[in-house]
């Protein structure tokens, strides 16, 4: 429930009720007991929280509102990290421990590095407040932990503005573009590396033992294979994800993805190659790229290679899936 939290707090600073919020977002107040909302559950009242405030600025402003107490547990394992980075890869294994909407992921660089969201939606579109939302959340985190006035190199987004240029480099303080390839923060590096002033290694590790077992609980429910096939769909593009970077994304050991694949009769390879053939498919029928484009997207070296998978999967070649729509329908 972190983000209901932050959400519904940022609504009652402009005036909002929470009861005429939930009714108009159509969720029944007693679902503010449960312990976890659906993705739509929340998409939905950061649609009505937005429409409603009429507030260009509500994401932004939400986003800053995070604090020491808004990860429950996992704020105490980021508060006792040594460093930044660290506490961003803790944020990495423990994400399910505060949000089932996305994924976040580090790519290091020689002076800077960046921080990745990656959504991870429902049925409904993500509004883009809650994309805003997550990376004000983590400057505001970064001032909070490093008890320091956190400033990004840059910050871009995969969507269009919302609102004024002047709001959004007020709540970053750096250059900030949009309509980019992906929605992240540019970090300098000695920030990322220097010691936080309340890293505590024992404690740190006492709350990572609880976190585990919150999070090994919480993945014992559920359809595991159904979240892990739709997260290899959204990581395709490129080299297929290993199983060690699976288990991360899912704060799992590698052992543990194993059993809990073996549990549910699936092969780690098979869901693999299954992603790869929906994108394939996806990619040749409802698009006008070359068929050379997505088998580079895609990791393969050739297109001959491309050709070849893709007649395995699907008994045509990408140009007869492309224009026969029969083709697709009988065989798909």
């Amino acid at each position: 429930m972190s983000w209901v939290n932050t959400v519904l707090g940022a609504a009652e600073r402009q005036g909002l009720e929470r009861e005429p919020l939930l009714a108009a977002a159509g969720i029944p107040p007693a679902d503010l007991a449960l312990q976890r909302w659906p993705i739509d559950h929340i998409t939905r009242l950061w649609r009505t929280a937005a429409a409603l405030t009429r507030d260009p600025g509500f994401g932004l402003k939400a986003g800053a509102l995070v604090g020491p107490a808004s990860f429950n547990v996992v704020s105490y394992i980021l508060q006792s990290a040594p460093t930044l980075r660290e506490a961003f890869g803790e944020v990495q294994q423990f994400q399910r421990l505060i949000s089932d909407g996305g994924r976040f992921q580090l790519i290091a660089g020689e002076s800077a590095s960046w921080i990745v969201y990656h959504p991870r939606q429902g049925e409904l579109a993500f509004s883009p407040h809650q994309l805003e939302a997550v990376l004000a959340a983590v400057v505001s985190f970064s001032r909070w932990v490093t008890n320091s006035d956190t400033r990004p190199l840059r910050v871009q987004f995969s969507q269009s503005a919302i609102g004024p240029l002047a709001a959004y480099q007020a709540a970053f303080h750096c250059p900030v573009e949009f309509e980019q390839a992906f929605s992240g923060l540019l970090l300098d590096n000695a920030l990322l590396d220097q010691a936080l002033p309340q890293a505590d290694a024992q404690l740190q590790q006492v709350h990572r033992q609880y976190a585990a077992a919150r999070l090994a609980a919480l993945s014992d429910t559920g359809n595991f294979g159904e979240e892990l096939r739709a997260w290899l769909r959204a990581h395709m593009a490129g080299a297929a994800p290993t199983r060690q970077q699976a288990a991360q994304a899912f704060g799992l050991s590698a052992r543990t993805l194993a059993r809990r694949l073996q549990q549910e009769g699936l092969s780690y390879t098979a869901l693999v190659d299954a992603a790869h053939r929906q994108v394939a498919c996806d990619a040749v029928a409802n698009s006008t790229r070359s068929f050379v484009d997505i088998a580079q997207s895609l990791g393969f070296a050739e297109a001959s290679v491309f050709n070849r998978a893709f007649r395995r999967w699907t008994g045509s070649t990408p140009g007869q899936w492309r224009d026969t729509p029969a083709v697709r329908h009988g065989r798909g």
